[in-house]
């Protein structure tokens, strides 16, 4: 049924054009997370303490919720080559702000900018989307996510031996800047080397901004209420960083914080509504209907899959090093295991999308990530070490395929509209990491892993509601004709 990716064909567009983007994607990983390596010479030049370093981590992924939203927007709108550009030179100056600042205070909120290079991978979900028939699809954002997603772990493993290579007290400073000026070029040769669609295909766009077109009122409602969420995680960010917890952020400052975010709430809502209170009122034609569940599920299940992985990746080194008495190094070779197995099982839970159908490999993978967490909360002391690896493998291949599977039914559901959907799936993510991340402060890790599997039980459930791409959905070109683009 499926067409494996020969990611080794270089003569084929579609080809060339998965490896632009996931090479774009990896550098805007490489930036975002630069700093994570080199933390012990950051808080030694800032005399940190352990709270500012908290606020930091905090900040670091507390605009990439939004800004995954309005990602999403902006690539419908003006299309993968200039946005992804443009997010790649951006990028190089909020990182060149974090690496040269000369206080705390300049640090965090060029931490908190840097956040929105976190969005990239919102851009090249359209982008491979366009370039990859249906039969190819999952596979080929799984490599695009999978590979992607190794610049975190790229940027740990060179950026302090970079360091060194400078030496001097501020070497930490030029490795982080060495990857704003790779992410300024590459943005640039993106925008000379990719193209939005095949040549004479036609790049559809939605027919409003400021939301997503929905296609029933009940659909209506439900999409206001997925975006509660957001709002939230963001409201316990500012909860987290407010005098009560890392005191980054005043009485006022805070107070402030959750009034701006209400203000917010209320005007998505007004542009949801002005977005859709005339094609509803006046009935949506059957060629542009599309269900929303699907997009309400697909978020629920990356809340699981990504938000599970983000935080645990956070905490599984000091898991390991307390559970088994390692040393730090060791501990973090170990668990840095979890994140490796994107290399691989990303692209495999896409290829199992493509082959075995999309709603059965999502569940099952849901459900495999579901009794992985069980057996980590299993785990102590007086486990033979190479089972707890080997468990924690096991789980991560669970969790890091179902995300594979989640990206390969997002473009399937409208296209004209994959970006904004690939935004707010994404950002529910970092919701579910702000979720558990929170959790964790207040349980042991045996708990925080029940948690986790008690969550994907329920999101196994959600998932049930999911409809299976059949046929084609339909969009229609500027002179008013109709095309037909197969999903199954």
């Amino acid at each position: 049924m499926s067409s494996p990716v020969n990611v080794l064909d270089l003569s084929r567009p579609p080809i060339r054009t998965l490896h632009l983007a996931w090479v774009a994607f990896f550098i805007t990983f490489v930036v975002w997370f630069s700093h994570a390596p080199l933390m012990a010479h950051i808080r030694e030049a800032f005399d940190l303490s352990d709270q500012q370093l908290k606020a930091l981590l905090i900040l670091n992924v507390a605009l990439t919720i939004p800004a995954r939203i309005v990602v999403g927007m902006l690539v419908d709108r003006f299309g993968p080559r200039l946005v992804f550009s443009w997010l790649l030179v951006l990028s190089a100056f909020f990182c060149w702000g974090f690496a040269f600042a000369t206080s705390y205070e300049m640090l965090a909120l060029f931490r908190f900018l840097g956040g929105f290079v976190g969005a990239g991978f919102v851009i090249g979900i359209r982008l491979i989307g366009e370039w990859f028939p249906a039969r190819q699809v999952g596979m080929a954002q799984g490599i695009y996510g999978g590979w992607g997603n190794f610049g975190s772990a790229a940027a740990a493993m060179t950026l302090p031996s970079l360091a060194l290579v400078y030496g001097g007290d501020d070497g930490w400073r030029y490795a982080i800047a060495s990857t704003g000026v790779l992410a300024l070029f590459y943005g640039v040769f993106f925008y000379i080397k990719a193209r939005n669609t095949p040549k004479g295909s036609t790049y559809f766009k939605p027919k409003r901004s400021g939301g997503l077109e929905v296609s029933s009122w009940r659909d209506f409602y439900l999409y206001i209420a997925m975006t509660l969420p957001l709002y939230i995680a963001l409201a316990v960010m500012s909860w987290r960083l407010s005098p009560g917890n890392l005191a980054l952020l005043s009485e006022t400052a805070t107070l402030s914080m959750y009034i701006v975010l209400v203000v917010l709430f209320v005007f998505q809502v007004s542009q949801i509504w002005r977005v859709n209170r005339e094609h509803l009122n006046s009935g949506v034609p059957e060629i542009d209907r599309y269900k929303f569940k699907q997009v309400a599920a697909l978020d629920w299940a990356y809340f699981v899959t990504f938000g599970s992985e983000l935080a645990v990746v956070s905490m599984l080194p000091l898991f390991f090093m307390e559970t088994f008495a390692l040393s730090a190094v060791t501990a973090g070779l170990l668990a840095s295991g979890f994140a490796f197995m994107n290399l691989v099982a990303r692209p495999s839970g896409g290829f199992f999308s493509d082959t075995f159908g999309r709603k059965r490999s999502l569940s099952v993978l849901i459900a495999g990530l579901a009794v992985g967490y069980l057996v980590l909360a299993q785990v102590d002391g007086g486990w033979w070490l190479p089972a707890a690896v080997i468990a924690t493998m096991a789980c991560s291949f669970f969790v890091q395929a179902g995300e594979g599977a989640v990206f390969a039914m997002v473009p399937l559901i409208k296209r004209r509209m994959t970006g904004q959907i690939a935004g707010m799936v994404g950002a529910f993510g970092n919701v579910g990491a702000v979720v558990y991340l929170t959790a964790l402060t207040f349980v042991d890790a045996s708990t925080f892993f029940l948690i986790i599997a008690g969550s994907a039980a329920v999101c196994f459930f959600i998932v049930q509601f999911i409809e299976e791409p059949r046929g084609q959905m339909q969009e229609t070109l500027p002179d008013g004709s109709v095309q037909l683009i197969d999903v199954a």
